[in-house]
C-alpha cells in the first residue's frame, strides 16, 4: 500500500523573492527541534513527489541552511548516477580541483527550462546530518554538480545565474530534441571517468 504524505510543501518558482534569500545557519538547538525535523521530512517528501534530485529549504520559503539530495532511478534524470538520500545541514563545499565540466541543469524552481552551467568535477562536502553528526566526504563527476546546485540555492542563487551561455537555455522538450544527444556524450564520458 502506498502511503501519501501530508508533509508536501509548495515549491517556489522563479520570480519569488524568497528564492533569492541567503539562508541562515542552523544552530544545534534548532536542528534538534521537532519543527526542524518536520521541515526535513517535508523537504524529502516534497522532493520525491516532485521528482527532483534535490531540494533546498529556501525553495519552500524557509531561509535555513538545509537541503536534501537523492537520486534513485529518477525518471527526470535517468542518466544521473545514484545518490543515497543525503540530508545536509549548514553545508560547506570546497573545490578540490580547478577542472570543470559543462552540466545541463534543470530546477524545480525554474519549471520547464534547462541550461548549461560550469561545475567543478571534484568537491569536498562538510555538513551536519539531521542528527547533528558531522559529515565529511568527497563527491566527483556528475554527482558533484547536483551538490553544487543545491548549495547554490542556500546562497540565493539559481542555475540561471551561472549559465555558461544564455544560448544554451532551452525548454525541456527542445533540450530533448536538440541538445540531449551531445549532453549525454559528455555525461557518459564523465561517468566513465569518475564513476559518478
Amino acid at each position: 500500500m502506498v502511503q501519501l504524505s501530508t508533509n508536501l510543501r509548495t515549491v517556489l518558482v522563479l520570480g519569488d523573492p524568497r528564492l533569492r534569500q541567503v539562508a541562515e545557519p542552523v544552530s544545534a538547538t534548532l536542528l534538534a527541534a521537532a519543527v526542524t525535523q518536520e521541515l526535513i521530512d517535508s523537504l524529502i517528501d516534497t522532493m520525491r513527489a516532485a521528482g527532483g534530485a534535490g531540494l533546498a529549504a529556501t525553495q519552500i520559503g524557509v531561509p535555513l541552511r538545509i537541503c536534501v539530495i537523492e537520486v534513485d532511478h529518477n525518471p527526470r534524470y535517468p542518466y544521473k548516477p545514484p545518490i543515497p538520500l543525503t540530508v545536509l545541514v549548514n553545508p560547506e563545499l570546497t573545490r578540490l580541483t580547478d577542472e570543470e565540466f559543462e552540466n545541463n541543469e534543470g530546477c524545480l524552481s525554474v519549471p520547464g527550462l534547462r541550461g548549461n552551467v560550469a561545475r567543478c568535477t571534484e568537491i569536498g562536502v562538510r555538513a551536519l546530518d539531521r542528527t547533528g553528526q558531522v559529515l565529511e566526504f568527497q563527491v566527483r563527476g556528475l554527482s558533484a554538480g547536483t551538490f553544487q546546485h543545491e548549495v547554490d540555492h542556500l546562497d540565493g542563487r539559481l542555475f540561471l545565474d551561472n549559465l555558461t551561455d544564455p544560448a544554451t537555455l532551452a525548454t525541456w522538450d527542445n533540450f530533448e530534441r536538440f541538445q540531449k544527444a551531445s549532453y549525454l556524450d559528455r555525461v557518459h564520458e564523465l561517468i566513465a571517468r569518475y564513476g559518478s
